[in-house]
């Protein structure tokens, strides 16, 4: 073709000569070797980091990374490792171009990272960002790609442009893009979110079921309290808390142990076992009886802890709440280790929703264009706190009580010591006076939320089941509607009240927002600051702070 800067041959190579082999490894774990060629068209496999190991076998995965470390990091979609290696080819083994389809997630988290480096080696001369396409019926929306040596114009989504950026926006000097696409993680942040456990198995019984445990001896004489866990999903969340709970033997009780909570043990043996000892994990078939994936860090880390932080990690909303320590988080929920109402604020505030909007990424492809992720990689492990309040800072886990601000505490009767405000202890006066100011602010919101979806007019607080041989319950009491209020607290949700977002909710954030922005030193801040010179200001101090 006219002007198209490179040499091409202008016939195929007959069909016989291709090779039907892996294009990433050689059969030794190495990296495979691709025939020199000017251009390389393709539509690499679509699979998800978290599904890569039961696609590919754990030897496959493992093998993989190691090859590409210090490449891509170890949480990349599978697509990012043809990109990577199309990407070595034209800087290091004369390939001119490569045009590549991705799922959308290759613009976000630690996707983009690949396409970062690809920005900075070579350039991206074409893409179409938001593509629907459609494969054996499934109808999906990916990223089409195209990147390398290039002479002509640069085109995004059909039109010109001067540049595109690595997340396949429109490349500005003056916007975000003038950084570097990604920031880097925050060692200060490091072993306090989580992720969720993974069952792999009908782990899961009514409530009804659990309290029938709860009250049942066991031949060991302990406690089914030890075994029997209220389970915390998204819907409890978003929607309206459910009364779920989970059979939960933890990280470290033999077969042998576990069997001497007999109810508990006989539910797993009965529903869970036959499933689990077809799994094609050797781990997961020989520990049965124990969730696939326990999570020993989050255990670790919330224990002697009263509540702890959770967030979907998709949602229409990002919005963060408490949950007490007896519940057990399922995967699809971020954990955070930490049970202070400062650390809360910093979360639910603009300024963090801005970044987690920013990196995490978006999950599926519905009308709305579908939910926000949150990832704790990309969007908790770089986010640079406020000096003084960062993970590191609050380590110890220890908080102090201080007395609430204007509005006072949750009308709600509750327990003893809840009405007031717990901010991390032993901060340095100046940073505590922010502690306190962030603390107030979000337990004002939190309380108004709190307030709103469960009004004490429609509802009534159940004690929980006293487990036997404990004299008090160590579980919350359930809130449940009074007599005619069933639709009316049905429709109660923090979905639809951000959905709605009235003017008492916005004014809370806002007044949350301004405390948060004060404990980073921005006395200009205001709600008219664009969500982008607030991502500058975040993405300024995440590079300063990885120079030292």
């Amino acid at each position: 073709q006219h002007g198209y800067p490179f040499k091409l041959n202008p016939v195929l190579d007959p069909l016989d000569q291709i090779e039907c082999r892996d294009a990433l490894l050689n059969a030794d774990g190495s990296e495979a070797v691709w025939p020199r060629v000017s251009v390389v068209i393709g539509n690499p496999p679509f699979v998800g980091d978290k599904k890569m190991r039961a696609e590919l076998g754990d030897a496959y995965v493992e093998a993989l990374r190691t090859t590409y470390q210090g490449r891509l990091p170890g949480g990349s979609d599978l697509v990012c490792y043809w990109f990577e290696k199309a990407r070595r080819q034209i800087e290091e083994c004369g390939l001119g171009a490569a045009g590549l389809v991705a799922t959308q997630s290759i613009r976000s988290g630690f996707n983009v990272r690949v396409l970062d480096r690809i920005a900075t080696t070579s350039s991206i001369f074409a893409a179409w960002s938001d593509q629907a396409w459609v494969n054996d019926g499934a109808a999906v929306r990916v990223s089409l790609i195209c990147f390398g040596h290039w002479e002509l114009g640069i085109e995004l989504d059909g039109r010109e442009v001067k540049r595109i950026a690595p997340d396949l926006s429109c490349w500005e000097p003056e916007s975000l893009n003038n950084f570097a696409t990604s920031p880097l993680t925050e060692s200060a942040n490091s072993g306090v979110a989580f992720r969720g456990v993974t069952r792999n198995g009908d782990f899961d019984i009514r409530g009804e079921d659990a309290r029938a445990f709860l009250k049942s001896p066991n031949p060991n004489g302990k406690s089914n309290a030890e075994v029997v866990r209220p389970l915390v999903n998204g819907m409890d969340i978003t929607d309206r808390r459910t009364d779920r709970w989970v059979v939960d033997f933890g990280c470290d009780l033999s077969v042998s142990e576990a069997m001497l909570f007999e109810g508990p043990f006989s539910h797993v043996d009965r529903l869970v076992r036959p499933e689990r000892e077809s799994n094609r994990r050797e781990v997961y078939r020989k520990l049965w009886w124990r969730f696939a994936e326990p999570r020993p860090a989050l255990r670790r880390a919330v224990h002697g802890l009263h509540r702890y932080v959770v967030t979907p990690m998709v949602a229409k909303h990002r919005v963060f709440t408490f949950f007490p320590s007896e519940s057990i988080p399922e995967q699809r929920l971020i954990a955070i280790a930490r049970s202070d109402d400062t650390i809360f604020g910093l979360l639910t505030s603009r300024l963090h929703s801005s970044w987690s909007l920013r990196w995490g990424g978006v999950h599926g492809d519905g009308v709305d264009g579908g939910r926000p992720v949150y990832n704790v990689a990309a969007c908790f492990e770089t986010f640079p706190f406020p000096a003084g309040l960062t993970p590191a800072d609050t380590a110890h886990q220890r908080t102090e009580a201080v007395a609430p601000g204007p509005g006072g505490p949750h009308p709600n009767p509750l327990p003893e010591g809840e009405g007031t405000v717990q901010i991390p202890a032993d901060l340095e006066a100046a940073v505590r006076v922010h502690a306190i100011a962030i603390g107030r602010a979000a337990k004002r919101l939190n309380d108004l939320r709190e307030r709103w979806l469960n009004p004490p007019e429609w509802t009534r607080r159940q004690p929980e089941v006293v487990p036997l041989g404990m004299d008090v319950s160590p579980y919350p009491d359930r809130i449940l509607p009074r007599d005619g209020f069933d639709k009316q607290l049905a429709q109660r949700t923090l979905t639809k009240l951000y959905n709605e977002r009235p003017a008492w909710l916005a004014q809370a954030h806002e007044t949350l927002d301004s405390a948060v922005a004060a404990a980073y030193g921005w006395a200009d801040y205001s709600v008219q600051m664009p969500d982008e010179e607030i991502l500058r200001r975040l993405l300024a101090l995440n590079r300063e702070r990885a120079k030292h």
